[in-house]
């Protein structure tokens, strides 16, 4: 596998995937700064940091952003997430000297020109008040809320609409130069890659990045409780939440396979007995979030007010059970579904420079997929069962619910189901 590393002298690292076989390239800047570098007064400003890059800097307006890339055929976006802001293209390989220039001028040099400031504040307030007109939206964020209680993995990532309406060109330049730095940001590419010109390129272009020491996240403790919000909805929204471990722990690799036995697909166990079974819903599935020193295990499920009992009983009992019993042909299919996914990142640029710069981050260099299929293999049904009586034995859950809330249990009597 053709991938180099290669870091700068101001910190910035560069890391490439060459693909000969494409004829486009897919490339980013990565800064491990997110949601939750933000402090409470600042809740939100590091997605309208990123929403802002786009509106011009000292040498390019927002339609010349727009258009220079555009006029190449090639596309760009950004995203936000709680402890990284990636901002990113997609071009002809020809077009990656372009690419990277524009990209770096975004990162370098925006300017939070007011006119433009105030016109994606609307944008980022519509944003918000459209997640919170929808259910499935509102409950992931009430379950942060109760899992990370006044913590900034508790807090939603959009920010809240009070606040995102004061900030002002000083509050994002305050963010921004508390945490963008070199020795914080990771050029990646994946597709039709020349390493050694793009590392040039980039010691130019970001040469005014530099390394200084910037401030850490605080460390996060899982809170646990409830939040709801009654809503005039025909059905009741649900999530439940455990602490796991973070991405760092061996255990992760066991973790996602359990996950995937319970809620990962049509065949999952959840899937099978509350829709297959019991008609109780129409979606329901696990996931993991796993952040630098924790995670959360979550699942989620919606249906009619008189049925949540029923369902609730469906979840505990899947949970529960699991760590006294699972089968070998269970573990067998998940791990297929898990080493599937390792090398369907391999066949797309955009998904596989995502995935190095995130490795680089997290791990400090980039395992062979290989050595990622071996640890998958490696679970066992020992390991599950495991690792679900740590997550799910003597918990007291983060538990959210959103709509018609007048059959949903108290929170001890969902608590006990665990205990």
């Amino acid at each position: 596998m053709s991938v180099r590393t290669t870091k700068l002298d101001n910190g910035v690292t560069v890391v490439s995937h060459d693909m000969p076989h494409l004829q486009t390239v897919s490339l980013g800047l990565w800064v491990r700064a997110g949601a939750r570098n933000e402090t409470e007064d600042e809740n939100g400003v590091a997605h309208l940091l990123e929403h802002m890059a786009f509106k011009g800097t000292k040498t390019r307006t927002a339609r010349q952003i727009a258009e220079e890339i555009e006029s190449a055929g090639g596309e760009m976006n950004a995203a936000t997430s709680m402890e990284s802001t990636s901002y990113y293209a997609r071009v002809l390989k020809e077009d990656v000297p372009l690419a990277l220039d524009i990209l770096s001028d975004i990162l370098i040099d925006p300017v939070f020109a007011a006119d433009e400031l105030e016109r994606e504040r609307e944008v980022i307030l519509e944003e918000i008040a459209a997640a919170e007109d929808t259910p499935d939206d509102v409950v992931f964020d009430l379950l942060h809320e109760a899992a990370f209680p006044e913590q900034p993995l508790g807090r939603p990532i959009l920010g809240r609409a009070e606040r995102v309406a004061t900030f002002t060109a000083q509050d994002i330049v305050a963010y921004r130069d508390r945490h963008y730095a070199g020795n914080r940001t990771f050029v990646a590419a994946a597709g039709a890659v020349d390493h050694d010109a793009l590392v040039e390129q980039a010691a130019k272009t970001l040469a005014d990045l530099q390394h200084v020491e910037t401030p850490e996240w605080p460390t996060a403790r899982f809170g646990g409780g409830i939040r709801t919000m009654a809503k005039p909805l025909g059905q009741t929204h649900l999530t439940l939440g455990f602490q796991t471990m973070g991405y760092r722990d061996e255990d992760i690799y066991a973790l996602q396979v359990l996950s995937s036995v319970l809620g990962g697909g049509m065949s999952s166990r959840l899937f099978q007995e509350a829709r297959e079974q019991r008609g109780l819903c129409y979606s329901i599935f696990s996931f993991v979030s796993a952040f630098d020193e924790i995670g959360l295990f979550s699942v989620y499920a919606a249906t009619g007010a008189k049925r949540v009992p029923e369902l609730m009983d469906v979840i505990g009992e899947q949970l529960v059970g699991i760590a006294h019993a699972v089968e070998e042909r269970e573990i067998a299919r998940s791990r297929a579904q898990l080493k599937a996914s390792l090398v369907s990142a391999l066949e797309s640029s955009s998904s596989r420079a995502d995935q190095i710069a995130r490795q680089q981050m997290i791990f400090g260099r980039i395992p062979q997929v290989e050595e990622l299929i071996a640890k998958v293999e490696a679970v066992d049904v020992e390991a599950v069962r495991r690792v679900a009586h740590r997550v799910f034995s003597g918990a007291r859950p983060a538990v959210a619910a959103v709509g018609a809330l007048e059959s949903l249990a108290s929170y001890d009597e969902i608590a006990a189901r665990f205990a």
